[in-house]
Parts: structure tokens; sequence; C-alpha cells
């Protein structure tokens, strides 16, 4: 099992900054992948980013590209989820995800965090 939580969410205006983290637990944190989803209300669950477990690698919606950051501690079994210039459109409940090595899908989830930006 993998325990995640994630923090850092809140409200702010378009074109601030806010940085989420996910703290890990469990089973051994460097060999998942991780990664940041999001819900909007009414909308299905997207991707947002992903990060390999070694960190090397590193993937992005099209839409949060050059305005995302994902990273990786893996000596402090964290993810964090650098996010700048926010829109409105990036309103929503952020969820990060972990997958096992070997796994063929998300397996773990957090509870989620709420991200408000007005406008």
């Amino acid at each position: 099992q993998v325990q995640l939580v994630e923090s850092g969410g809140g409200l702010v205006q378009t074109g601030d900054s806010l940085r989420l983290s996910c703290a890990a637990s469990g089973r051994t944190f460097n060999s998942a992948a991780m990664a940041w989803f999001r819900q909007a209300p009414g909308k299905e669950r997207e991707f947002v980013a992903s990060i390999t477990w070694g960190g090397g690698t590193t993937f992005y919606a099209d839409s949060v590209k050059g305005r995302f950051t994902i990273s990786r501690d893996n000596a402090k079994n964290t993810v964090a989820l650098q996010m700048n210039s926010l829109k409105p459109d990036d309103t929503a409940v952020y969820y990060c995800a972990a997958q096992m090595k070997g796994a063929s899908k998300y397996e773990y989830w957090g509870q989620g965090t709420q991200v408000t930006v007005a406008s």
C-alpha cells in the first residue's frame, strides 16, 4: 500500500503561483512513477503532469506546459507541482497518484486538494 496526502491548495488570483506537495508513505516510493491529475466541476479527471521514478523524465498536458513543473525528492518521499501563471481554467481538485514499477495504471491516489483561481 501507498498512502498519499496532498497539500498546498488554496484560492489565488489569475497570474499567481501555487506549489502543491504530495507526501507518500508505505511501499517503496522511489520505485513509483508519480503524477498529478485534476478534476474540475462537471468534468472528467484529466492528466496534468508525471515524473518517472528516477525523476529523469517528465510529461505535461499541453494546457499546462511551460507553466507547471513537476519534481520529486525521493529522500523525503515527496512530489511537488509548481504552478505559475495560473488561470481560472486551472481551477480544480488536484490529485496525486502513484504507479508502482510494473503496474499498468496509477493504483494509488490521494484525497485531493482544491485549487481555485479567481479572475
